[in-house]
């Protein structure tokens, strides 16, 4: 013990010499501010409270500062579609990297309200929520009891003191329609999300500032609102695709949307891209292995993982986020299910 004691001091005491030095101070000057003598100007003392920070050194007789707690709860929805096991990979890989334990849950059998007690019964340092609706009462409690809440993708706006993490939907959305507009198409469709959504309802406002720009009137006859899912997305890419005057193009809200505007496609005779470009959002990992593979507005799923959890663990911190609500870029991916429209006797 006595060796070991006479160790510490003897780094301690090199660690202090070195930190003198790079003050350009003396020793002593350093032991004044380690002691909290007032006998030294506030600059210097300030520069050397920076230096003794930086280095890591804490006074013998104060207790070390409290470490964020080392466990974080993600809960999504569900656990079934692409975008919510591209987010989750998000979200696992960034806190792996900090070395945080990722637990998972979905709301799918237990609310949200039971989730926040559980991230307080496990000590957790904070809660994901991944598109979900936030109740009045959690997101009051939420504030009131400074819970570490951080929201990707609500489907409903928070409250400012609950910060969100999202896309550029609308951008993202306007670009993907003047890819279509460009190739020529002027009749385009939209599998959109529900107007509850903020990302549905900013795709679909993408969508029509798209056709108003290109001075084309909506359509609300191609136009058909359903969940991010796929089995919705068939009916309705299969009524839209019966219209009377079916469209040369289609814009899915999300990929499984777009899967299900690939199938309408196949069960109503439309080849894609020839008779039907496909245009999706998310590109997650079915996007390209999509027969034939989706062209895609790219959501950036590792950012918003990274960015999530850092938010969340300066949260934890107690330092608040330099805004409520964070939009990461998308960006366009081109592939083979869009092409320029097939004219009526066939040519291109």
């Amino acid at each position: 013990m006595a060796a070991q004691g006479k160790a510490q001091l003897e780094t301690q005491y090199g660690l202090l010499t070195g930190i003198a030095a790079e003050a350009g101070v003396s020793l002593s000057t350093v032991s004044k501010v380690v002691h909290r003598r007032r006998d030294v100007g506030a600059a210097t003392r300030a520069r050397v409270e920076e230096l003794l920070a930086r280095n890591g050194y804490v006074r013998p007789w104060e207790p070390e500062p409290a470490r964020p707690r080392r466990q974080i709860i993600a809960v999504f929805r569900d656990m079934s579609g692409p975008y919510t096991l591209e987010v989750a990979r998000g979200i696992v890989d960034a806190a792996g990297e900090l070395g945080i334990n990722v637990v998972t849950g979905t709301t799918s059998r237990r609310p949200i309200s039971r989730w926040l007690e559980e991230c307080v019964a496990l000590g957790a340092a904070g809660l994901i929520i991944v598109i979900s609706m936030l109740a009045e009462e959690d997101q009051r409690r939420i504030v009131e009891q400074r819970l570490p809440v951080v929201l990707i993708d609500p489907l409903s706006a928070p409250s400012l003191d609950i910060p969100s993490i999202g896309v550029t939907n609308w951008n993202g959305a306007r670009d993907a329609m003047q890819h279509l507009l460009g190739l020529g198409h002027t009749r385009i469709g939209m599998v959109a999300g529900r107007s509850h959504s903020l990302a549905g309802a900013a795709r679909l406002h993408g969508y029509r500032a798209a056709l108003e720009e290109a001075g084309i009137g909506y359509d609300p006859s191609i136009v058909r609102s359903t969940d991010f899912d796929y089995d919705e997305a068939l009916t309705a890419s299969l009524q839209i695709l019966r219209s009377s005057e079916p469209p040369t193009a289609v814009f899915a809200a999300s990929d499984a949307q777009a899967l299900g505007v690939l199938e309408a496609a196949r069960q109503e005779g439309f080849g894609v891209p020839d008779d039907l470009a496909v245009m999706s959002f998310d590109d997650t990992l079915v996007a390209a292995m999509a027969c034939p593979p989706l062209s895609a507005v790219r959501q950036p799923f590792e950012e918003l993982g990274h960015e999530a959890t850092r938010v969340l663990m300066q949260l934890a911190e107690g330092r608040p986020p330099v805004s409520p609500r964070i939009e990461l870029a998308t960006e366009l991916v081109l592939r083979t299910s869009t092409s320029v429209p097939r004219h009526a006797d066939g040519s291109r």
